[in-house]
């Protein structure tokens, strides 16, 4: 499905009856990662978007800020599917958060899992390589994400080729991995953390047990300055734990969205 918001066409999958809940995915993914919970998800109606420049969602005028990403997700929560219960992985968990502090009126809960408010040097280094790849060597990009692939996974499966080409085609020619890169960075200067205080709703932030990317300690501070929030982890997942452990993946979810019910 289509629909234009502000200065993009974004293109969704929406499945199911019921509660409304709107999954924003992360880098280097599309609405696709989404397709075994939206297919686990019972009695809601579920919407999967693909961000600004990822998969089949047109790029616009990147502004390279979490702002402009958190703005896309209030337009789809005002056009698209109403108030809802969202649920963002890695940097679309960060998406969430933002736009929860901006627009509580539009959530009624949000779901973060694999989630930073703030980005370390290291971060920084990481994403500057694989802008700077994008830009000028692209052999070197689809090599890089084809190790991070492995690396974010607690045990790689044997269809890691095929995960990796899925992910690489979401990324496509680039342009949104690199905007959303860059908005990513912008948290090193600028954490969404003091921004978490003034975010009313209740929040469940999942973790995964061997997430290198974003470790306990990344949830620990979200959590500490949410006033309502509660923690769940996966065992033995890494970041990607929709391919490390896909049926407790979809668990967790699903039980933290019938809170919102």
């Amino acid at each position: 499905m289509k629909a234009r918001l502000r200065d993009i066409d974004v293109t969704y999958n929406m499945a199911g009856k019921g509660l409304p809940v709107v999954l924003v995915h992360g880098l280097a993914e599309d609405h696709q990662s989404w397709a075994q919970v939206q297919a686990d998800l019972k009695d809601v109606k579920s919407y999967a978007y693909d961000l600004r420049g990822h998969g089949q969602t047109s790029l616009g005028h990147p502004e390279n800020t979490l702002e402009q990403l958190g703005g896309d997700l209030i337009a789809f929560l005002e056009n698209v599917s109403g108030p809802a219960v969202c649920v963002g992985f890695s940097l679309g968990g960060t998406v969430v958060l933002w736009a929860a502090a901006k627009r509580p009126d539009l959530m009624t809960r949000a779901i973060v899992v694999g989630t930073s408010s703030k980005v370390g040097r290291a971060a920084v280094g990481f994403f500057q390589q694989r802008i700077s790849q994008l830009q000028d060597d692209r052999p070197a990009f689809d090599l890089g994400l084809s190790g991070d692939t492995a690396s974010q996974l607690a045990r790689p499966p044997a269809d890691l080729d095929a995960i990796t080409a899925q992910r690489l085609a979401a990324v496509g020619d680039g342009g949104g991995y690199i905007n959303a890169a860059r908005a990513m960075i912008g948290l090193a200067d600028s954490p969404l953390t003091p921004l978490l205080a003034e975010i009313a709703i209740p929040v469940t932030v999942i973790g995964g047990e061997k997430d290198a990317f974003c470790p306990k300690k990344a949830a620990d501070m979200i959590c500490a300055e949410l006033p309502n929030a509660e923690y769940h982890e996966i065992p033995d997942a890494g970041h990607l734990m929709s391919v490390d452990q896909p049926g407790q993946y979809s668990a967790t979810i699903q039980q933290a969205i019938r809170k919102g019910t």
